[in-house]
């Protein structure tokens, strides 16, 4: 009975869900910015994928 007691007090899964909840709302602002900052990334590493093929050796 006194494992129960122990238990119903003990504060430690608050930590962790709060920890969760961190860990999501990080994982959501990561993905709106990459959702609006995707657009440009792309034509970003296209041109430089364009100017590596385009590049003569020796330059």
């Amino acid at each position: 009975m006194k494992w129960f007691k122990r238990l119903w007090k003990e504060e430690d899964g608050q930590a962790m869900t709060e920890y969760g909840l961190l860990v999501g709302l990080i994982a959501i602002a990561v993905i709106a910015t990459l959702i609006l900052l995707g657009p440009a990334l792309d034509d970003l590493f296209v041109a430089v994928k364009d100017a590596l093929v385009n590049a003569k050796p020796g330059e």
